[in-house]
């Protein structure tokens, strides 16, 4: 035999002993652990296939190859049908559960397919649930492609979040922060000149630098974890299987015994004249070249107030125009505050207003001229160098062969039904923005793909719990929540079963500011009937998400009222605020705050 000098040319050798012994160990003679697995198959009567690697002339290297294929260099290393089940302790843990004997009489059905795994979609959740598959064990490929904006705007591995969505948002709100930080500083005793300003370009290259390296870092940890990473779209052309369409129009069909989709959001465009050709969104904002200018934001989502605050916040001209309410779905109580603090700020708001047409005007001081109509009927225009809209997002369920292998979808939003992430399809499963009833977060979609992958492919039994999920929106005031809005529990509960803690707060570190006081609120929904249970936190003022985050906790642990009372407050904090709050709603009295 040839010498061998790199074990890697073992491991068609090794794949071969796998894929032709239903009972495959990689063995030595010697061992009492091999021994030990030997002695169990004999018991159960299992007809098996032991590799001795102190007999061959090869061992050692053959020993490497086997490291290679299962991340193991020690002895046995047991594989049933094609899955590793690994050594000694591992073996007689699965004889012990139960695991063994099924995998000994599974039928191999898996041979015909070329993935265990394949998921369509390479954000958070998709790429969550592939590298927690790939771990297990299993034979995993992903598939991510952005289609373009209308203007032309794409980007790397990551999805929504890290490219388009939270990171580079969370980025440019700390900027804004920062200018706001600069206005205290002097009352602070800090002593710079009248000029300060704010660079774009500046911001928007650290930025997009920082979002470069996060791209980078999710395909090195595919490359690490052994998942196959394709450029290219995914659509189902038949029973398991699907053609992956890379950006040249290159088709490669792929079969597998699993699939996820994770496909996303994409934002929504208006009906209007002009909206494509020069308006933009959220998926271009972040890489914007130059400096959007005076803008106009379309819409009243969080992500229309995130957007219009950070870019006030950086001191530029920003109107907001919104249809009807502010951000729905949230407490309204809470959205108006945001809005009357953001106005307080110098946003124009345009409510209740919808656009009805954009044009090019390139003789004029700004580049777009806005039509809208007021609620009135009566007819406004204005001028504008920037028009972002933020009118909501659709699933990217459409294109990708659902109706091809029968997967149900929403006709109304194209979003996908789920049980237990499980479409009414057995082997195709979703994850992220696209379920149908689900909270469209991040966070979200990572745990539901990690706890999918580890119920697939592991001994797990848990289940993603949707409730009393915290979030924030990352206002110029920050809002943190979790669970009910005051609207829904009362719907739910009836006014006259919940009481409502609540109180306004001054954070400290205004008060030598001089900015203004008792503007930043939080409440307490709770459950009469059920010991004053907190089934609703809401806060409004600085470091919303690291103050909400914490409760989260409390609140998944089932706390009520009296255990935030019981609970001693970081002074001086604005968190303390929900130790010591004691005025309701219904006594009438004022949530002001007069002291310390």
């Amino acid at each position: 035999m040839a010498p061998i000098n790199d074990p890697k040319q073992l491991l068609p050798d090794i794949d071969n002993y796998i894929n032709s012994n239903d009972v495959m160990m990689f063995s030595k003679t010697y061992c009492q652990y091999c021994q030990k697995i030997k002695q169990l198959f004999n018991s159960l009567g299992v007809k098996y296939f032991a590799l001795e690697l102190d007999t061959l002339e090869h061992g050692s290297q053959m020993q490497q190859a086997m490291a290679l294929r299962t991340g193991r260099s020690s002895v046995p290393q047991v594989f049933i049908k094609r899955e590793h089940i690994g050594g000694c302790d591992d073996t007689m843990a699965a004889h012990s559960s139960g695991k063994l004997e099924q995998c000994l009489a599974k039928d191999i059905t898996d041979e015909k397919y070329d993935y265990d795994l394949i998921v369509i979609g390479g954000g958070s959740g998709g790429l969550a649930a592939s590298k927690e598959a790939a771990k297990l064990g299993k034979k995993v490929a992903v598939l991510d492609f952005v289609k373009p904006t209308p203007i032309g705007t794409t980007w790397g591995l990551g999805g929504t979040c890290v490219n388009v969505g939270c990171i580079p948002k969370k980025l440019m709100h700390q900027a804004a922060l920062l200018g706001q930080s600069l206005k205290d500083a002097k009352h602070f005793g800090w002593n710079y000149g009248d000029k300060v300003e704010h660079v774009w370009a500046t911001m928007r290259e650290n930025v997009q630098n920082h979002i470069g390296s996060l791209n980078w870092n999710y395909k090195v940890q595919l490359r690490t974890e052994q998942v196959k990473y394709l450029n290219a779209s995914g659509v189902f052309v038949e029973d398991h299987k699907i053609k992956a369409i890379d950006k040249k129009g290159k088709e490669t069909h792929m079969s597998s015994k699993n699939f996820i989709i994770a496909t996303g959001e994409r934002p929504r465009y208006p009906e209007i004249k002009g909206a494509k050709e020069y308006g933009i969104t959220s998926d271009d904002l972040f890489s914007l070249e130059k400096s959007p200018g005076k803008t106009l934001v379309i819409g009243a989502s969080y992500v229309a107030l995130e957007c219009a605050g950070f870019i006030a916040g950086i001191g530029l001209d920003v109107t907001v125009m919104v249809r009807s309410i502010l951000l729905r779905g949230f407490d309204q109580d809470m959205a108006e505050r945001i809005g009357n603090y953001m106005q307080g700020e110098g946003i124009k708001f345009l409510r209740p207003c919808v656009p009805t047409k954009i044009e090019k005007n390139e003789s004029a001081e700004h580049m777009l001229r806005v039509t809208g109509k007021m609620e009135s009927g009566e007819e406004i225009a204005d001028e504008y160098d920037t028009v972002l809209f933020a009118i909501g997002r659709d699933s990217c369920t459409t294109g990708i062969g659902l109706e091809t292998v029968g997967v149900k979808v929403n006709p109304k939003n194209g979003k996908i039904p789920v049980v237990n992430e499980q479409t009414n399809v057995p082997y195709i499963y979703a994850i992220g923005d696209i379920l149908e009833g689900k909270p469209e977060l991040t966070p979200v979609a990572i745990e539901a793909g990690l706890l999918l992958a580890r119920r697939l492919y592991g001994d797990s039994s848990t289940q993603c719990d949707y409730n009393n999920i915290a979030t924030t929106v990352f206002t110029p005031l920050e809002y943190g929540c979790i669970g009910f809005s005051e609207e829904k529990a009362i719907d739910t509960y009836g006014e006259e079963n919940i009481e409502v803690y609540h109180s306004n707060l001054t954070p400290l570190e205004w008060t030598v500011a001089h900015r203004e006081g008792n503007v930043c609120y939080a409440k307490l929904i709770c459950l009469k009937t059920d010991n004053e249970k907190v089934i609703g936190f809401h806060y409004l003022g600085p470091n919303a998400g690291e103050v909400t985050q914490g409760f989260a906790l409390g609140m998944r642990l089932g706390a009520t009222k009296a255990d935030f009372d019981a609970t001693i407050g970081i002074h001086p904090t604005c968190a303390e605020i929900f130790t010591t709050m004691s005025v309701t709603k219904s006594s009438g009295k004022s949530s002001l705050q007069a002291g310390c």
